[in-house]
């Protein structure tokens, strides 16, 4: 078992953020209210090895499949290619010994970014092809952090990176749930799923649902909504098919907490975005607002091909084949705002 690494980079505009070797996790990232008064804006833990015992996937980079895949298995050119399952019968966020759960190597680092990487050797958790990943975080002169994820492959394969951040605005000093946070998304569908968090295939319109964020809404006004896809996930762990864009990037969330006035703008070139409130959410360690983290005390938004993919022809492909470089390219730019028409002015 390698020793755990922290690295830690720092925006021109005072913010920071700490990177660990294990997962590549990100387990800080601070950001100031609207008195300037910064704090973490991510849950994380101050032990590193907390990290190791964590099954929420806190702050990592998901691979090599984000997301689930029914059964642990597809069909990759005719032939059937079988995961390891760790979620019942289904692969989840890249099976038992997912991406978040290896020692990542250093490549480099400055005092504003630093790049990981990792080989996924053939046959790991099931995948074919060896798997070359690195992972950036940078930060940009206004103070953006932008997580560059890019791989190739030896033979064909499929490949869906991610980040696992939970967000809370309020900060970790104040902390509690993320019920009056607001969200606006650009999406109009969403990918409906049975009990077992599968797709069904259906691509749904989200208009006038609980799902409809396209102006904003605060989280917890409808995740106890009665509509079937909510009960069923006791609030929201759905796939937002996005706006399309020719995989350019562009402005999918923005997210306000009204009290800290603190406001995330979230930018990706991906198809869809899950948005998980952290229905589910526990942790065995005690995270750095002072106890262990509980439900709804953190979200995700996690930009990434669509759930299940290699198994729905209708969904957009994950497939990457030797000499194509995947690329997923988020990035997070945080400002503050005195109100709802402000944050969301953009």
């Amino acid at each position: 078992m390698s020793e755990i690494e922290t690295i830690e980079i720092t925006a021109p505009t005072g913010a920071r953020a700490r990177v660990l070797t294990y997962g590549a996790r990100l387990q800080s990232l601070t950001a100031p209210d609207r008195h300037g008064a910064f704090d973490t804006i991510v849950l994380g833990f101050p032990d590193p090895e907390a990290y190791r015992r964590d099954t929420a996937f806190i702050g990592g980079v998901i691979g090599r499949y984000a997301n689930r895949i029914a059964d642990g298995h597809f069909s990759l050119d005719g032939r059937e290619v079988v995961l390891l399952a760790n979620d019942g019968a289904n692969h989840l966020h890249g099976g038992p010994g997912g991406f978040d759960k290896r020692d990542w190597r250093i490549a480099g680092a400055d005092s504003r970014s630093v790049t990981l990487t990792l080989v996924s050797e053939d046959g790991d958790q099931g995948y074919p092809g060896c798997l070359s990943v690195s992972a950036r975080y940078a930060f940009e002169s206004d103070g953006a952090l932008s997580i560059d994820l890019t791989a190739t492959t030896d033979a064909s394969t499929i490949v869906n990176l991610t980040h696992h951040a939970y967000f809370n605005l309020a900060g970790q000093r104040r902390g509690g749930s993320i019920g009056d946070h607001w969200l606006r998304l650009a999406a109009d569908r969403f990918t409906p799923v049975d009990a077992a968090a599968i797709p069904t295939g259906e691509i749904r319109g989200a208009t006038g649902t609980p799902f409809d964020f396209a102006s904003p809404h605060r989280i917890g006004e409808r995740w106890a909504a009665d509509d079937p896809q909510i009960a069923m996930m006791a609030g929201y762990d759905h796939n937002m098919v996005l706006v399309p864009s020719a995989g350019a990037v562009r402005l999918v969330a923005t997210l306000f907490d009204p009290p800290s006035g603190r406001v995330l703008d979230l930018m990706t070139g991906a198809p869809g975005l899950q948005f998980y409130s952290g229905n589910a959410l526990a942790s065995p360690d005690i995270g750095f607002h002072g106890s262990r983290y509980a439900a709804r005390e953190g979200l995700c938004l996690e930009p990434q091909f669509f759930p299940d993919s290699p198994n729905r022809p209708g969904f957009p492909s994950a497939g990457l084949d030797p000499d194509i470089v995947y690329h997923q390219e988020i990035r997070l730019r945080f400002r503050t705002a005195r109100d709802l028409n402000e944050a969301f002015e953009s």
